[in-house]
Formats: structure tokens, C-alpha cells, sequence
């Protein structure tokens, strides 16, 4: 076996190691083996090297010795090495060691250690079953007593509480665990309750963890006091994480509790606004933003109730203490614009508030005031009777706030501009901004860097993604159906949408926006954002891929950039990983792929040795050709086959690729959904199913589908002919094409001579105007007469004869100048008339 460098180092490695270990150098040793097992992970010699080290450790397990030294007091650096230790992959430890490693430690009080025994303890109970049993044995005989002990030794120990009392395989019965998991619960929540803010973030990832798993067991534990205490955390001035966590510890219990949790949560937010108190007025406000995004209905109920806008509308005014909560108001304004009917009561009640904050707020209240504006002046319809008369001017007052967003973003660069994008992202809604947005490629190239540099960041990705799909998106492809019922919708509605699109949003607009995206260098940008397993910044990635690859001008350009690696990537999801793409996202990407390969040479995009192999691109192509199991489609929503189409002339280019590795897997997994293409009814699929035969007809495994002398080839080879005679000239020309070269073998000429007006059609293709059908027809005529041997050629000739051949070949050699057609027609006719 030929090993890489990486593998010769790792393999080095191993060797030092059982070397130290022999020596008595454990420490040492285990160093080596961790860089070892870094590198090359799964090399049988380093695995079986790791296992036999750790048969051989007894109660002197080196992660024992190190917890000796550490648990001391004496070596924090033998603290950070067990600690490393338990991170590594691959260095699982004994579960005797792991579990008299854990009691060394709880054998300390929490203060007479550092912050390492944090990691340690997380770490064997995330690594070690006997670990976690133990802990569910000391819950067992004191559930207070034992959290006590572990949560003053860190976020992840308190946490690893959690992981023990969600773990049925260490109870004895599912009634004891729920009891110990209530106890716990209720522990979390007092401790959040006693210690202010200085440690909720622990508590509160305690309180999380067990409500997102197991809420409908516990949400009849939160009463008023410990939602209350739940609420105060999403206060938006606290830490971003810590609200992250409040948060999610809030819908989940909204959404077990029901009514009765919407009841408490209104009543908790009532009772704020009526003690109208500066610090309970922004709890109550942050606490409404804060669930608008993921229980919009119980948001907005409580929004739009006349209490609250009573309560509301008087803060957005010029007072000190209006200015004082005038930041959560904002964020609050922001997150009801989620709903359409909050929106309109914004825009109603807040709508010169907003402008006012907007000029003389500081950058943070007139940032949140622009991107308010921008939300509800893109959403209001052209005319004139909007929302308290507003609508009509406020479109024009779009590419003022665009204007801002921008030199923001610009002077910002890499700062946190999630306000800006997400002001970007509703105004470029809009014809009139994407214009404004796509011809600015100084926008366009800070945009990009923005989004380079917030790649972890969720929401920015998104918000920025969401202005690129905005930028790229064309316009529906309707059917004839479609079309007219759109047109009388628009008539009925007096809609100005009813003289036709926004010339903005035809095809020739979006495609000149798609050039300038590509030509920003967005390429790179893609291939970081797609590492993330995040299936909606991928499926925002695949609509865009999809809109960019429409213009065969630029496709070479993206075929250039990485985007056929981008997409086979996306197209080919791998089983097993985490955070599935979405099946539409596949759908588009695949797509996308069709598009940039019908346009490139596939030899350019797939070199002969190396990656992306020719044969990865051919599984997504095919997957396109079936129709979806689980939709039906109806004469008003028909199957778009635009998709299948592309798919087709995709593969079809594929099957020229020069090496035959392409066609043959073409064969394996497309032959069924292709053939079935073959007897569509629709011309343009018919036919492009047909050349695609015809380019598999240079490969052994197509000519085997129509020559390997069985009944079913003989059938398939009867479809051929008959296409040959097809009302299409293209369709025409690859049928005739496939069988030039099909009649090279003696089963595919029986097949021709067994079926009625075979060998006519043959020569009726000698006898059409096109040039391309009569040299086809030509060369069928010649295989009959010529290379079928024996008994088969016999038969053929004379079928040929019979069927005024001689004639036929003798008018094409009078009337063609072809050199090419000349000489197989002189070798054709010569057996006929010697």
C-alpha cells in the first residue's frame, strides 16, 4: 500500500508513540498519538496502535495521571491536557478510568478548582456511559444535593445534567427519570430566579435544553414567577446569547402550554406595561420582538389589542422618557413588521415618529428607524389611497433610505450591519432598487466582502442572500392558463400590473442584474457559504445558481469560477449528513448544473485525470428525468419540463465526452427515465431524448439496449424507426443517426428486416431534402447491403431490392454532390445490382 506524506507522518507518529509508552513516557506519548490520529484518522496502524495502548492501560491510565496531578492543585498544565484529551477523536478512555477520573474531581468542592475541571467533567460524561450513570445513580439519592455539587463547576457540567436526565438507557424505569428530570427543572428555575444575570446563561441553557426536548412534560412546572424571570432575559440590552436562549426557552414553553401559556404570557406583559416602568416597559416590548419571528399569531395578537397600542403610541414621542425606551420600541416596530396587519398599524401610528428618528436619532435609533421605513414603504401598494394616504409618496422615498443602507455598509465593511442588510433586503423588493442596487458594482463588491466576513452569522447571510435572490429573481413562467387568469385577476383588482410586468422585471433586466453579480467575483462567496449546514442559506444559494446560469453568455464564465464543482456538491447530497438540503434546494441546483453543461465543453469542466469526475455529474441529471412522486399536477398547475428538457441536452453533450466511462453511466442510471422520454407527448422532450440515444450509441452498454438479439431490444429498435419517420426534421436526424450506427450489427438489421416498412423507412430517409437525412439514410441502406453477414445480409439485400431500393439509391447518387453521401451510396448500391 502506497501511503501519502501524511499518512508516512501519522504512521512516524504511531511508532514514537507505543515507543514512549514502553519508556514510561505516557504524556508524551499520548501527544503523538493525538497529532497521529489529526492526520490520518482512519490508517489501520494508527487505529490498531490506539487500541492496543489502551488495553495495556490500567488504573495508570495516562488521563488518571494527569487527573492525580491536576485534582493536586499543583499542574493546571496537566488540567489542559486531560482537557485536550477528552476533545480528541479517537481517545476514548477506559470506562473504569473514565469514572475514577470523575469522582478525583467531584472529590474537590468547586472553588478549590480552576475553570478546566469544566471540561474535564463535561467531557467524560459526554465520552462515558459509566460516567453518565453514576450521575444518574448521586440524582438518584439526592437530586438537590448533587446539583448543588456540579453547578458551580461550570456552564458544560450544569449542562451535562441535562444530558444525564435525557438519557433513558441510565434509569432504572422512565417514571424515576421524568421525576428527576422535573426536580431539575425546577432547580434551574430557582437558581435563575436567586442569581440575578451574572450566571443565566448557565441556568438558562439548562431551562432550554429540557423545555426544547421534553417541554409537554414540563411546562406545567413554569407558573407565573418562573415565566416571569424567562421573560426578564430577553431584555434586549442583556448579551445576545443569553436572549438566544431565553428565547427558544420561551417558545417552547408557548408552544407546549397552548392557551394556557398565551393566557400567562399576556397577562406577565400586561402587568408590565400597566406598572409603565422604564425597565419593564423594555422587558415587555423585547419580550414581544423577541417571539415575533417564531409565534407570529401570539405576536401580533398582543400588538395590535388596543391596549397595547395605548400604551404604544404615547413612547414614540420627544420625551426623556420616551428617548429612554426608544431603542426597544424600535427593534419592537422592526419584528411587527413581520405581519402585514401590524405593518399597516406601524405606518398608521408610527409613520412620522419613524422619519422624525430617522433625521436626528443617533446612528443606532435612526439606523432601526430606516429599516423600519424600509419595510413598510416597500410593502405599501402604488396608490394613492394607502395607508393614511401615504403609499403614494413614500416609493419615492425608497432610493433615499437604499442610499443610506449603502453608505453605511460601505463605511462599516466587516462590522455588524445586520440592520443594514436587513434594510437592504426589503427595499430590493422593489424594480426601481434592484437597478439601483445591480448597477452599483462598488455596492455590489462591498456586499460581497460583507457577507465574506459575516459567514458565520446566520442572520447577515441570510438578509444578504436574500438581496442577491432578490436582484436575480425572474418572473414566473406561466401557462397559457395562468396567463389569462393573471390577467383578469389584474383587470378585476384595477391592478396597474394589468398593462404587463414592470419592464425591470422582464428576462433582458434580470439577466443584465445576474452579469453584474457574476462579474462581482460572488463565485468564492458561494463555495464559503455552502460549508455551512444550514439548509436555508443553501437553498437560497440554489435559487440564485438557478437564475444566474439562465444566460448561456455567462455560463462559461461560471462553469470557470467553480460553479459545477458548487453545484454537483449541492445536487448530490451525501447520505448521512447533518442539516439535509431541502429537495427543492437539490431540484435547483441539478437545474442549474443542466444549464452550465449544456453550454461548456465537458472536457473543459472535467479534465481526464483529477476532480470533479465526468461520471459525478450524471446521477443529478438523471434524477431530473423522473416525475416527482409526491406532487400531481393539474391542467391549471402543470409539470414545468423545462427542467427535464435542460437535462436532456446536459446529458446529451456528456455523452461526447471522449472517454466512455460518461455514456455507460449515463446508461446505468438514466436508460429507463430516457426511454420512457422517448413516447412523450411532448415534441421538444421526444426529441431531445432522441439525441441523447444517439450519443449513447458510441458506448457498448447503448448499442446493447438495441442489438443484443433479444426481444426487447428488437421492440426498442421498432421505437427508432418509427421516430424516423417523425414529423420533427431533428427528431428525424437522431433517430437516423442512432441507426446508422446500430445497423453496423446483424441483430439490429433483423430487427429492421423483421418489422413491416422497415427497410422503407430506412430508405425514405434516402429521399428527403435534408441533406443530414439522406447521408443517414444513405449509411443505414449501405449496412444492410454491406456489413450484414450470412443468412441476415442475404435477407436484407433482398428486402432492399424488393422495396425499390436500386432506384432510390441511384436518384440520391444523381442528385447529390456530397462526396461523403456519393461514396456510400456507390457502396450500397454495388451488392444490389451485381
Amino acid at each position: 500500500m502506497v501511503h501519502s506524506t501524511g499518512e508516512e507522518r501519522a504512521v512516524h507518529l504511531t511508532r514514537e508513540a507505543i515507543e514512549l509508552v514502553h519508556a514510561g513516557h505516557r504524556e508524551a506519548a499520548s501527544r503523538n498519538l493525538r497529532e497521529a490520529l489529526s492526520i490520518a484518522p482512519e490508517n489501520p496502524t494508527v487505529r490498531e496502535a490506539l487500541l492496543s495502548i489502551q488495553q495495556e492501560e490500567d488504573n495508570g491510565h495516562h488521563l488518571l495521571d494527569l487527573c492525580r496531578r491536576y485534582t493536586s492543585g499543583t499542574d493546571e498544565n496537566a488540567g489542559r491536557d486531560a482537557a485536550l484529551y477528552l476533545r480528541s477523536d479517537g481517545l476514548k478512555p477506559p470506562e473504569g478510568v473514565a469514572l475514577d477520573c470523575a469522582k478525583l474531581l467531584l472529590a474537590q468542592k468547586p472553588p478549590a478548582l480552576s475553570p478546566l475541571q469544566d471540561d474535564i467533567v463535561s467531557g467524560l460524561v459526554r465520552q462515558n456511559a459509566s460516567v453518565r450513570q453514576y450521575f444518574a445513580d448521586q440524582l438518584q439519592v439526592s437530586v438537590t444535593t448533587f446539583f448543588d455539587e456540579i453547578y458551580d463547576r461550570g456552564d458544560g457540567a450544569a449542562v451535562c445534567l441535562d444530558t444525564v436526565v435525557l438519557d433513558p438507557a441510565v434509569w432504572p424505569s422512565e417514571e424515576t427519570r421524568l421525576h428527576c428530570e422535573r426536580e431539575l427543572f425546577q432547580l434551574f428555575i430557582a437558581k435563575l430566579m436567586e442569581s440575578g444575570h451574572d450566571l443565566d446563561g448557565r441556568s438558562l441553557k439548562g431551562i432550554t435544553r429540557l423545555l426544547a426536548v421534553d417541554a409537554t412534560k414540563l411546562q406545567d412546572l413554569v407558573d407565573d414567577e418562573g415565566l416571569d424571570v424567562v421573560l426578564s432575559s430577553l431584555d434586549h440590552r442583556l448579551p445576545l446569547d443569553l436572549r438566544s436562549q431565553a428565547t427558544l426557552a420561551t417558545v417552547k414553553y408557548l408552544e407546549a402550554a397552548g392557551s394556557v401559556g398565551e393566557q400567562r404570557f399576556a397577562q406577565l406583559i400586561s402587568a408590565k406595561l400597566s406598572k409603565n416602568r422604564i425597565d419593564d416597559l423594555i422587558v415587555a416590548f423585547s419580550a414581544i420582538a423577541a417571539v415575533f419571528p417564531v409565534v407570529p399569531d401570539v405576536a401580533a395578537t398582543h400588538f395590535l389589542s388596543e391596549s397595547f397600542l395605548a400604551c404604544l403610541t404615547p413612547l414614540a414621542g420627544r420625551t426623556a422618557k420616551a428617548r429612554r425606551v426608544e431603542v426597544s420600541v424600535l427593534e419592537l416596530l422592526n419584528a411587527a413588521c413581520f405581519n402585514k396587519a401590524c405593518r399597516e398599524a406601524i405606518s398608521k401610528n408610527f409613520a412620522d415618529w419613524l422619519s422624525h428618528t430617522l433625521t436626528n436619532g443617533n446612528d443606532q435609533t435612526s439606523e432601526l428607524a430606516a429599516v423600519v421605513l424600509a419595510k413598510i414603504r416597500t410593502s405599501e401598494k402604488n396608490d394613492p389611497s394607502g395607508a393614511n394616504g401615504r403609499a403614494s409618496g413614500a416609493d419615492n422615498k425608497v432610493p433615499e433610505l437604499v442610499d443610506r443602507f449603502k453608505g453605511l455598509m460601505s463605511k462599516r465593511k466587516g462590522d455588524n450591519v445586520q440592520n443594514v442588510i436587513e434594510g437592504l433586503a426589503f427595499s430590493s423588493v422593489k424594480p426601481s432598487v434592484k437597478e439601483q442596487l445591480a448597477k452599483d458594482s462598488g455596492f455590489l463588491r462591498d456586499l460581497i466582502k460583507v457577507l465574506h466576513d459575516n459567514v458565520t452569522d446566520s442572520s447577515v447571510l441570510y438578509g444578504g442572500l436574500m438581496i442577491l435572490l432578490n436582484l436575480t429573481q425572474f418572473l414566473p413562467t406561466l401557462s397559457e392558463e395562468q396567463q389569462k387568469m393573471s390577467q383578469l385577476k389584474s383587470y378585476a383588482e384595477a391592478s396597474p400590473d394589468a398593462g404587463g410586468p414592470d419592464p425591470l422585471e422582464k428576462d433582458e433586466a434580470v439577466m443584465a442584474r445576474c452579469g453584474a453579480i457574476i462579474n462581482s467575483g460572488v463565485m468564492p462567496l458561494f463555495v464559503d457559504c455552502c460549508r455551512t449546514s444550514l439548509p436555508s442559506i443553501q437553498g437560497l444559494i440554489s435559487k440564485i445558481m438557478l437564475a444566474l446560469s439562465r444566460d448561456r453568455k455567462t455560463r462559461g464564465t461560471l462553469a470557470q469560477q467553480g460553479a459545477v464543482k458548487l453545484l454537483l456538491n449541492m445536487g448530490t447530497p451525501r447520505q448521512g449528513s447533518t442539516g439535509s438540503i431541502s429537495n427543492e434546494a437539490v431540484q435547483n441546483a441539478s437545474h442549474a448544473l443542466a444549464r452550465i453543461l449544456i453550454s461548456v465543453n465537458p472536457s473543459h469542466v472535467f479534465p481526464a485525470s483529477g476532480f470533479p469526475q465526468v461520471t459525478s455529474a450524471v446521477r443529478p441529471l438523471a434524477a431530473m428525468l423522473a416525475s416527482p412522486e409526491t406532487t400531481s399536477f393539474t391542467a391549471d398547475q402543470p409539470r414545468d419540463l423545462l427542467p427535464v428538457f435542460e437535462s436532456l441536452l446536459a446529458l446529451t453533450n456528456l455523452a461526447s465526452y471522449p472517454d466512455e466511462a460518461a455514456p455507460d453511466a449515463i446508461v446505468r442510471q438514466a436508460w429507463p427515465m430516457v426511454e420512457d422520454l422517448l413516447l412523450s407527448s411532448s415534441p421538444m422532450l421526444q426529441r431531445a431524448a432522441c439525441e441523447l440515444i444517439c450519443n449513447l450509441m458510441t458506448c457498448d452498454a447503448g448499442i446493447v439496449k438495441y442489438a443484443d438479439g433479444t426481444k426487447r431490444s428488437a421492440q426498442r429498435l421498432h421505437i427508432l424507426l418509427a421516430l424516423a419517420d417523425s414529423d420533427d426534421v431533428a427528431t428525424r436526424r437522431a433517430a437516423g443517426g442512432a441507426l446508422a450506427m446500430l445497423t453496423d450489427f446483424d441483430a439490429a438489421v433483423a430487427a429492421v428486416v423483421d418489422r413491416p416498412r422497415g427497410v422503407q423507412l430506412l430508405l425514405g430517409l434516402c429521399q428527403e431534402e435534408d441533406e443530414g437525412l439522406v447521408h443517414r439514410g444513405v449509411a443505414c441502406i449501405r449496412n444492410l447491403t454491406c456489413v450484414a453477414s450470412g443468412d441476415i445480409g442475404q435477407r436484407a439485400r433482398e428486402a432492399v431490392k424488393s422495396s425499390g431500393g436500386v432506384d432510390i439509391l441511384t436518384a440520391v447518387l444523381k442528385k447529390t454532390s456530397n462526396p461523403a453521401v456519393l461514396q456510400i451510396g456507390v457502396e450500397a448500391l454495388k451488392p444490389l445490382v451485381e
